[in-house]
């Protein structure tokens, strides 16, 4: 692989031997957004280490800052001298979410319960996600929510006055799912969410480990949760997990490559996010988990990833409930179904169409560039076993993208060229600089 440092927004790779070292991957992304809106909320101080360094997770503590939120940031760690669940003063401007649909859709949670006025506003990419999944239960709350056609900017009223919903998500999604657990928090009586199919639960944890009264229950092959807005939240040091979601383009890598040897210590095993494992196992990656443990109510453990995919059955069609705990994945996992015997077909996949990018449509466009068969549907595509030819691919400043075809180089005969590789930041800080160093 070789890097063009003349330049910030194209990455030039080379065919891979092997991936050989340890990895140090960043702090939990959704994690470390959490941490910091729980924390202000809390009263007291916490100590936030391995605090996620990504745009979007400076982007929830800028909005904070705003709120009158004392934070000291010092390398991976971060201080948050918590105001309480009403103790925000109202922000002299917008509060800027950059490309951070998490920081928008959570903050909406937090101050729809504030006794003032604000706004919430992001970058063009943000400024064309729907907002209209959070809009609706917070409306039912009692909030006063103004948007253009559902986008951003998004104005939230005077808050104060909230009331506790019971509230069945269309979509499987935790982003949601947590907004309206905040906004519980300053609600009248009990906040419940029913889960059609069960989300991340990383808002649930930390809730409790801050002190917060939650209930969750299996409903009917998903979930229900429950928050009382009576809960007091006090202060209490975290440490984010290394961030699975990232570690996974570069487990899709060693995999792909035989030879490879990658270690990733301390990564979050959540049962909602360690999906991609099951998926590389049964693929035929040999992979070994050890030293597992539990940190501030998360699991986390040491990933060994080595090279060469063992023949296996083909993977069956992935679809219906594995898919909210692989959603972030699909990109790097459709580099690995040019890989797979018999492909890989990935459906029930719709709300990939309104991430930062339409994400089915850059990975099939991307996929069809380098000469892979790949067939697109609207709620997901089917990749056939391809041997993949370096070309120039396009980010479309989506960080997942990139960071998937940077993979895709890697097991691609001749050059691959990235255009707007620098939007790896917004997950995984120094993306390339960390895939360099075990490059073989």
């Amino acid at each position: 692989m070789s890097l063009n440092r003349n330049t910030m927004t194209i990455q030039k790779l080379r065919p891979a031997n092997s991936l050989i070292g340890t990895i140090h991957l960043p702090g939990d992304k959704s994690i470390s957004h959490r941490a910091a809106i729980l924390s202000a909320m809390a009263e007291g101080e916490t100590r936030i280490e391995n605090f996620a360094a990504s745009q979007d997770c400076s982007s929830t503590l800028g909005c904070l800052s705003a709120l009158g939120v004392q934070i000291d940031r010092r390398a991976d760690s971060v201080v948050i001298d918590g105001l309480g669940k009403r103790g925000f003063r109202r922000p002299a401007a917008l509060l800027d979410c950059g490309n951070s649909g998490t920081t928008m859709r959570l903050m909406a949670g937090m101050l729809a319960g504030q006794a003032f006025d604000s706004t919430l506003t992001g970058d063009d990419s943000l400024s064309r996600r729907p907002m209209g999944r959070v809009i609706e239960p917070l409306s039912l709350m009692g909030a006063q929510l103004v948007s253009s056609d559902g986008r951003a900017p998004l104005t939230i009223g005077r808050g104060g006055s909230l009331i506790g919903i019971e509230y069945t998500l269309p979509v499987a999604s935790a982003q949601i799912k947590s907004c309206i657990l905040l906004a519980g928090l300053n609600a009248t009586g009990k906040t419940t969410v029913v889960e059609p199919v069960a989300t991340r639960d990383h808002t649930e944890r930390m809730l409790r480990w801050l002190g917060a009264d939650v209930l969750a229950t299996d409903h009917e092959g998903g979930c229900q949760i429950s928050v009382s807005g009576d809960s007091k939240l006090s202060a209490r040091n975290l440490s984010v997990p290394a961030d699975i979601s990232s570690g996974a383009f570069l487990m899709v890598a060693a995999a792909c490559l035989p030879g490879s040897r990658v270690e990733m210590p301390k990564v979050g095993l959540n049962p909602s996010r360690r999906a991609i494992l099951d998926v590389l196992t049964r693929s035929g990656a040999d992979i070994e988990i050890g030293s597992e443990t539990e940190e501030c109510g998360e699991p986390v453990a040491t990933i060994v990833i080595r090279g060469g995919l063992r023949d296996c059955e083909p993977l069956k069609v992935l679809r219906d409930g594995i898919i909210a705990n692989l959603i972030d994945e699909i990109p790097i996992l459709a580099v690995l179904g040019t890989q797979l015997k018999g492909g890989l077909e990935i459906r029930d996949a719709a709300e990939l169409r309104v991430k930062e990018s339409d994400r089915i449509r850059s990975v099939v466009m991307n996929l069809r560039k380098m000469g892979a068969h790949i067939e697109e549907f609207a709620d997901g595509f089917r990749v056939e076993k391809s041997a993949l030819h370096g070309t120039e691919v396009d980010s479309f400043a989506d960080h997942r993208v990139g960071m998937a075809f940077a993979i895709a180089g890697l097991v691609a005969d001749g050059e691959t060229t990235i255009l707007g590789a620098e939007c790896a930041d917004v997950s995984f800080p120094r993306f390339f600089e960390t895939l360099e160093s075990v490059v073989r």
